[in-house]
């Protein structure tokens, strides 16, 4: 009979390694690489409460043969990534086992992603059983008193979400048509640690000048005055921002002179908030989590007009879409009770983009991601039936499929390109 790890019952169930109080001075957290301009400002922030994490920027092939050897290869793609990504770093020899633990956020929604932390324990249990796996959630899945999520914790991280975008937002439109090579990516990694020394104070709690100062300092920056094709990137929430995931994306359209644009992580936050509160009208149910869904929505939308609303006065960049926008959109096509996966979501970007003149899009997803599928493909049709020049094209993305053959579609669609 084969011997099971000391951590995993008779059952197969992993029992949990448990992240104490005591562990937080002497462990290095790991976290996987999604939003790498977000997430270094959310380790900062940690670091602050006497945290030390690492953003994890391993992506060989090594990665996903890891991914595959610890996981079912039917599994989510992002699961396989991340899991491949962990395995990886544990494997290196980079940290002490002894000393580390992982981190994973969770949303609680109705797709696989709600799985990957039990995947996750589960491959790490069968080598490193000492490992801790954390979950990092807004919706009480999992309590760990060692890792609270504090209001004053809740309210950097809403920050660093706002300043992120904005941070993602000033790149995307000036790093096409910079006329200095680098100038964009050193302008960038100077507000990153700006931002670091302002978390540190109450200043970041008035945004307002923040973004004041980062739209002149971006805009400061030598451009060439010439129309690039605006290519919109829409999908799956870890395929759409993850650079190991996408094959790096961002840099391949930035390659083939193209401006990427990539909605914010709020509008993400933003469409769990407003599904919470959907549900609460669609299925009555209202209790005390939806009515702190309701007021959570209402704060993170005033923050978003806020932002907007300084962009469009400063008048040099474009500025993110309003999110009641988008729910306008979605309308047109879809119901808002469609919230599987990144729901209607997917397909209210894939029609405001089109709206607004970035009719280039590129859908990403995982392969045999079954909402997705639905959302983007299923509603692709009838976007291009109300905006006939809508140039929208689907790539799917898992083990199987080459970069080239990938890439290779791309062009094919940017061949085609809308410039507006």
């Amino acid at each position: 009979m084969k011997e099971m790890p000391n951590n995993v019952s008779e059952s197969g169930r992993v029992k949990r390694t448990i992240f104490t109080e005591d562990m937080k001075k002497d462990y290095t957290i790991l976290v996987p690489d999604m939003l790498p301009m977000h997430f270094k400002l959310i380790i900062k922030i940690y670091e602050k409460y006497g945290y030390h994490m690492e953003l994890l920027e391993n992506d060989s092939q090594n990665v996903i043969n890891q991914g595959l050897q610890n996981t079912h290869n039917d599994a989510c793609y992002p699961a396989l990534l991340v899991i491949g990504q962990f395995m990886d770093a544990l494997d290196s020899g980079k940290y002490d086992v002894n000393k580390t633990a992982l981190i994973m956020s969770q949303t609680g929604g109705g797709c696989r992603a709600s799985n990957y932390i039990h995947l996750i324990r589960k491959a790490v249990a069968s080598k490193y059983p000492q490992v801790p796996v954390i979950s990092l959630n807004f919706s009480g899945l999992e309590k760990n008193p060692a890792f609270p999520m504090t209001p004053a914790i809740a309210l950097r991280l809403i920050h660093a979400v706002l300043y992120g975008d904005m941070l993602m937002l000033l790149y995307n439109q000036c790093k096409p048509y910079e006329i200095n090579k680098g100038m964009t990516d050193e302008l960038v990694a100077r507000w990153q640690h700006r931002l670091v020394k302002l978390m540190d104070t109450n200043d970041y709690l008035m945004p307002k000048p923040i973004y004041k100062a980062m739209l002149n300092d971006f805009a400061a920056i030598p451009r060439r005055r010439e129309k690039k094709p605006v290519v919109g990137i829409v999908g799956e929430i870890y395929v759409k921002y993850s650079p190991l995931a996408n094959n790096h994306l961002n840099e391949f359209l930035l390659s083939e002179g193209c401006e990427p644009n990539v909605p914010g992580l709020l509008d993400f936050v933003l469409y769990c908030a407003s599904d919470s509160v959907n549900d609460a009208q669609l299925y009555d149910k209202k209790d005390k989590s939806s009515w702190l869904y309701k007021i959570g929505y209402n704060v993170l939308y005033r923050y978003q007009k806020q932002q907007i609303k300084v962009i469009k006065e400063h008048g040099v960049f474009k500025p993110p879409h309003d999110f009641e926008h988008l729910r306008k959109c979605a309308d047109k096509y879809i119901h808002q009770g469609v919230k599987m996966g990144e729901g209607w979501l997917i397909t209210a970007e894939m029609a405001a983009l089109a709206e607004t003149g970035a009719k280039n899009i590129i859908c990403t997803q995982p392969f045999g991601c079954l909402p997705n599928h639905i959302v983007a493909k299923g509603m692709s049709r009838v976007i291009k039936q109300a905006y006939p020049d809508a140039n929208i094209v689907a790539i799917d993305y898992d083990p199987g499929a080459t970069r080239v053959n990938q890439e290779n579609r791309i062009k094919l669609m940017l061949a085609n390109a809308v410039i507006e």
